[in-house]
């Protein structure tokens, strides 16, 4: 390798330059773009934007300038990084739906809460508003610090002022490298306020605060739902905070109409409306939000108004919570205040950066002090030499018209009169007509007001409570200005809304198709008929070929643990699955539930309502036999997309699940009609993931489990096989074995009768809903169907039409009849 004549090459490990520039580049980032200064809350491209438009004397009084001039100034002096990315920064300061106060008052296309960009630079104007002045008061009186800009050419401030705390009262939000900031906005009368309590007491505290300033204050208004999420933000500089957009209830202008409408007046922080509309709008398509007829805005210049027309008789506040639920009207606000302080990134609490903006102004008025008085103390100076002159005055006179020059008079003048270098020079620069009487008065009476104010400049640079009274007094003129009552409102209820309180509860069928179609309907659907009734179509079949397979029986304020065939479990509220009528489809089951791999189908579902019943199981049973059981508490923190409840042989598949408890029994059901009846103690509970052991030794590789019923010992059992031919027995006629055996005959499995279905323990009182392939259902009392022996055919329970079969039966217990004889009758 070749060096030219005089270069020096150092050898440099690749590891560590990486290193040390990416720690430069990172440390950039951090101190002088993407992070705000506690001190004046604003990031370096921010305040240069403004101070650029103070050089161009765009107070909020003068005439509106171009954004190109702002933008091509900026660019040109102090922020060398291109005018595409300057008027962002400036249009989002004119925004007010983004900026609680805002710091520029723009005129033109600044954009729109829809996402409308803002218009080219060139056709839009801008100048300061009051509140960016009062952040740059008092800047031309060595206030702060100024340093040379990126070409050294000029200086620029190295913060501002600062007349009230801005990073509080417009907060701020930007990603730096390995570390972001996102400080929510609060309201400036509130925190001038808590300033206030502050200056007065430093050692308030947090909890005093909240007092006065309870939470933050979104310029899109809304509602923050809860106090722990702020009180954790306040205390320790994070926090989630849960925003809410608000809405109210109307009633349709159509007289006699019993339709109502909902109107959104407000949206949280930083949410996109037009985007809002489109996401609810594809809600409603989805069936996820239900109730509704027709969405349209109708915003204008008077302010936000979304209108939701419901249907007719729907309850307002359930679709309100589905909106909330589904829809960004509620989201979650991540605080996370983080400034620079002293040049370096810190995490705050509130009282941290009120704190730190206290300091920060106390050092701004002494700066201010030491300036005036400077300047008062250098006014006196002069008039005393005038007083001097005017005490001489014909002396003086004498001696300036007998010198040859300036330079002669000015000498005699200090020498004889012991005037000081200024003094001379401001005596020789006097016009005739101040040396007047009449201006002897004024001189003197200037000189009389300036050794007053000397003399409170220097008491209040000996004081510091006369300090902190200025800026009290300061903030009280800055809240005078910008007078604006809280937009965002404090709902104490941290909870969110329970959607089983405003629905009926009240029992439902559930249905599901072969091709995973499933519904609700209410049970009064289907009417009681005797034993032998063809029934009614509770379904209508999909192209003519998609059967029934499984119908269950819960109420809308339930939770249905559904499994799979694989396995899996899943949870879902009884009222989230659509309700439809006997000849509707229903909804695709994968509309519910996430993560259903191909071949995984329904198998069983549990009605649960507590999952912290400490005695209460879950008992699986597979195809091939095999058992399980599971505390029930183990299943109690659902999950989206399922997990799995039972390990599955190859070959195997989960066929039914049950809820048991203490002193029941189990039974199992085959399809050649065996059953095997033991104690559930037999078997002992093991975790989520394991498989299990054998409950039935089955006969012949043909033969598998159809069914799995609990009982006590008192229950009769009903079976019935794919003809339509069943009986009711008596479980005690079933002998109690061991778990694993063989078992006994449940009902001869005849040409007549065909294989068996399934059975359920049933009651005198209980009624069946019976459902064959083609989508006939029927539904019996049992008190019809008598009790006979063990090992008979059994009697005709339904008919079936040509090569109809049944193919799923379902309880429906007396007492559901009862619950809902009782509601009918309201």
């Amino acid at each position: 390798m070749s060096y030219t004549e005089g270069e020096t090459v150092i050898p440099r490990n690749v590891e560590e330059e990486m290193k040390e520039s990416y720690l430069r580049y990172s440390m950039s980032v951090i101190i002088a773009r993407a992070l705000p200064d506690v001190r004046d809350g604003l990031k370096p491209s921010q305040r240069r934007i403004l101070y650029a438009m103070r050089q161009l004397n765009l107070s909020p009084g003068a005439k509106h300038r171009k954004c190109a001039k702002i933008c091509g100034d900026t660019s040109g002096d102090y922020h060398p990084h291109g005018e595409t990315t300057i008027y962002p920064t400036l249009v989002r300061m004119a925004q007010d739906w983004i900026m609680r106060y805002c710091l520029v008052q723009g005129q033109g296309n600044f954009g729109s809460i829809d996402g409308d960009p803002p218009a080219a630079m060139r056709y839009t104007e801008a100048r300061l508003t009051k509140s960016a002045i009062a952040l740059m008061e008092d800047l031309d009186k060595e206030t702060v610090e100024y340093i040379l800009n990126y070409d050294e050419t000029k200086k620029e401030p190295s913060v501002f002022p600062a007349k009230f705390p801005n990073l509080l009262c417009n907060g701020s939000s930007g990603i730096a490298v390995g570390m972001a900031t996102n400080i929510p906005p609060h309201n400036l009368n509130e925190l001038g306020k808590a300033t206030q309590m502050v200056l007065d007491n430093p050692n308030m505290t947090i909890e005093e605060i909240m007092q006065v300033m309870p939470a933050p204050d979104f310029p899109t208004g809304g509602m923050i739902c809860g106090k722990s999420g702020i009180k954790e933000a306040f205390y320790t500089g994070r926090g989630k905070l849960i925003i809410r957009g608000l809405i109210h209830i109307e009633d349709h202008e159509q007289k006699g109409s019993d339709r109502q409408r909902l109107v959104i007046d407000e949206i949280p922080y930083n949410v996109n409306k037009s985007r809002l509309i489109e996401r609810i709008a594809e809600l409603v398509n989805s069936k996820s939000i239900t109730g509704v007829s027709d969405i349209r805005d109708e915003s204008d210049k008077q302010g936000m108004r979304i209108v939701i027309d419901l249907k007719r008789a729907e309850i307002p506040d359930v679709v309100i919570n589905q909106i909330y639920k589904f829809s960004d009207m509620q989201v979650t606000f991540g605080c996370n205040m983080l400034a620079l302080d002293n040049g370096l990134p810190r995490i705050m609490n509130i009282k941290q950066m009120i704190d730190a903006w206290v300091e920060h102004r106390i050092e701004v008025v002494r700066a201010r002090t030491r300036f005036e008085l400077s300047k008062a103390e250098t006014r006196a100076h002069l008039l005393e030499g005038y007083l001097k002159a005017l005490d001489h005055l014909d002396e003086v006179v004498k001696l300036i018209r007998s010198s040859k020059n300036r330079n002669e008079a000015k000498g005699g003048l200090m020498k004889k009169y012991a005037f000081t270098d200024r003094q001379a020079n401001a005596i020789l620069d006097l016009r005739l007509y101040q040396l007047t009487g009449m201006e002897r008065e004024k001189i003197e009476k200037e000189y009389s007001e300036l050794q007053n104010k000397i003399a409170h400049f220097r008491s209040i640079l000996s004081s510091e409570i006369m300090v902190r009274g200025i800026i009290k007094d300061e903030i009280d003129e800055v809240m005078k200005c910008n007078a604006m009552t809280r937009k965002t409102q404090l709902v104490s209820a941290e909870e969110d809304f329970h959607m089983e309180d405003l629905i009926a509860d009240e029992p439902m069928i559930i249905t599901m198709s072969t091709d995973d179609y499933i519904k609700r309907m209410p049970t009064t659907t289907f009417k009681e008929q005797r034993r032998g009734g063809q029934g009614i179509i509770g379904l209508e079949l999909k192209k003519g070929s998609d059967a029934i397979k499984a119908i269950y029986i819960a109420s809308t304020h339930d939770t249905l643990m559904i499994f799979t065939n694989f396995g899996r479990v899943y949870w879902v509220k009884v009222w989230q699955i659509p309700e439809a009528g006997r000849r509707s489809k229903g909804k695709p089951l994968i509309n519910l539930l996430e993560g259903l791999s191909k071949g995984e189908h329904i198998a069983s579902q549990l009605r649960v309502r507590n999952f912290n019943e400490e005695d209460a199981q879950i008992f699986l049973v597979t195809k091939k036999g095999v058992v399980k059981k599971t505390l029930l508490h183990s299943f109690r923190s659902p999950r989206r997309k399922g997990i799995y409840a039972i390990n599955i042989d190859n070959g195997d598949e989960l066929i039914a699940a049950h809820i048991v408890r203490p002193k029941e029994q189990i039974m199992l059901f085959t399809h050649g009609g065996m059953a095997v009846r033991f104690d559930q103690e037999q078997v002992r509970a093991v975790g989520r993931i394991a498989r299990g052991v054998r409950g039935v030794k089955l006969k012949g590789e043909t033969d598998y489990v159809v069914s799995c019923e609990i009982v006590k010992g008192n229950e009769t059992v009903l079976i019935v096989c794919e003809h339509g031919f069943g009986k009711r027995s008596n479980v005690e006629h079933f002998r109690q074995t061991s778990r694993g055996g063989i078992g006994v005959r449940s009902i001869i499995t005849s040409k007549r009768n065909g294989p068996v279905v399934g059975a359920l323990a049933v009651e005198d009182k209980d009624s069946v809903v019976l459902m064959a392939s083609t989508g006939h259902t029927i539904r019996l009392i049992m008190q019809d169907i008598r009790v006979m022996g063990r090992s008979t055919q059994g009697v005709k329970v339904v008919n079936l039409k040509n090569s109809d079969t049944l193919i799923a039966m379902q309880k429906i217990e007396h007492i559901k009849e009862e619950n809902i004889n009782e509601k009918e009758k309201k």
